[in-house]
């Protein structure tokens, strides 16, 4: 086969009457006490595979040896029991998740490792060493790729034709999760209908992850030290990883907002005072969500504001410089409070937009943060302009839904 930006592959997945018995939130949104309650009672989850600590005694570490290996045997035995059926042939699927109002239909497929290497799968995220580590020491042990990335690529016509003709006929399953999250897959295993969607793919100069840094750098690092292996070439199934690709169009990403502990020895009034060499400050009455980027809202307990930026923003050519997050943290956070390293500074903290400017208000009016903000969300054309500079956003800058479930498609690495 030749080699291509994406390319279909025989994927591991639940048989239609277990599907929603396998399905589970992605590995790394629970803690592990998160994942035996919701694991508990239901044997077949996929969490005893990307959560296999729950089946050991709690104090093993979760880097223990033992951890992974009994992910590997839950998996065998998944699959020993004909819970998880591997494809006859490669084929593409198409997946689509609905939220609400909100429907975004994408392409489940084997990336190229060697498009990763090149720079063709972009990047806009730094990785944790230890956590690379995590993900290579689970899918070496494992021998499978479990749990997906998720891409965007621009909109293309001929993808959307096939996924308008695929998905009008009745899926390969459809699960809600526990969440209300709906969940449905389709096989694409016509030969016309794979090569459409395989030459649409190398017809994008790049595409982008969204989510999922460290599960295709770990790819990259298991592709790398199996290629030594005999027989290894350039087609293996170590040379591709797991992905779910949407249209850049379709793809939603909600505000990650900032609480901080204190105000850096500063009083409520001096606080606001210090404001005003940068950002126009206006009390509102109401919940105050920002209503376009470059507009911030600030919470005090008791009242809300609204920010606005007094001085131009950075050039173009700064396309991390222009963004909402580094312009709080470089005009604000830094400068005001004090923080400068968003990764370290125990005194700030992330709340996903998703759980509401409420939740900012409980933070702060219960005494545990001095103040909160709330930003615009960043927008999908700005994290296209940083991974293209091959520049990389600030922790927490975005903020995907609807997440991915685990369990609906595995890739397994034996050929």
């Amino acid at each position: 086969m030749p080699l291509t930006l994406i390319r279909p592959f025989a994927g591991l997945r639940p048989l239609a009457q277990h599907a929603a018995a396998v399905a589970a939130p992605p590995y790394d949104v629970l803690d592990s006490e998160e994942a035996r309650v919701l694991a508990s009672g239901k044997p077949w989850s996929f969490l005893h595979i990307s959560k296999p600590e729950i089946d050991l005694d709690p104090g093993v570490s979760l880097y223990a040896p033992e951890v992974y290996a009994k992910g590997a045997e839950n998996l065998q035995r998944t699959i020993a029991a004909g819970i998880l059926k591997r494809d006859a042939a490669p084929c593409y699927y198409a997946y689509r998740l609905t939220m609400g109002a909100h429907v975004q239909t994408g392409i489940v497929a084997a990336a190229s490792v060697a498009a990763y290497e090149a720079n063709r799968v972009r990047k806009h995220e730094l990785t944790r060493q230890d956590k690379e580590d995590d993900r290579v020491r689970q899918v070496e042990t494992v021998n499978a790729q479990t749990g997906p990335v998720l891409l965007a690529h621009p909109a293309h016509d001929a993808i959307s034709k096939v996924l308008a003709a695929v998905t009008a006929a009745p899926p390969a399953f459809s699960v809600t999760a526990h969440d209300g999250i709906v969940h449905t897959l389709w096989v694409i295993d016509g030969a016309a209908d794979i090569e459409a969607i395989t030459r649409a793919y190398d017809s994008f100069p790049s595409v982008y992850i969204a989510d999922g840094h460290h599960r295709s750098a770990a790819a990259m690092r298991v592709a790398q030290a199996r290629r030594s292996r005999p027989g290894a070439t350039k087609a293996s199934v170590h040379e591709s990883f797991l992905v779910v690709s949407f249209p850049i169009p379709e793809m939603k990403i909600f505000d990650y907002n900032r609480v901080v502990r204190d105000l850096n020895g500063l009083t409520r009034e001096s606080f606001l005072a210090a404001l005003d060499g940068e950002f126009t400050v206006e009390p509102v009455a109401e919940l105050a969500r920002p209503r376009t980027a470059r507009e911030f809202s600030l919470y005090l307990p008791g009242q809300w504001y609204r920010l606005g930026l007094k001085k131009p923003l950075p050039p173009v050519s700064e396309p991390v410089a222009r963004l909402d997050v580094s312009l709080l943290s470089d005009r604000l956070l830094g400068p005001v409070l004090g923080i400068t390293d968003l990764r370290k500074d125990k005194r700030i903290d992330f709340v996903g937009g998703k759980r509401g400017l409420g939740e900012l208000e409980r933070r702060v009016d219960s005494g545990e943060m001095a103040v909160a903000f709330a930003l615009f969300a960043t927008r999908m054309e700005d994290l296209v302009a940083v991974a293209d500079a091959g520049e990389i956003m600030p922790p927490k800058s975005t903020w995907f839904e609807p997440k991915l479930a685990d369990g609906i498609v595995s890739n397994p690495l034996w050929e």
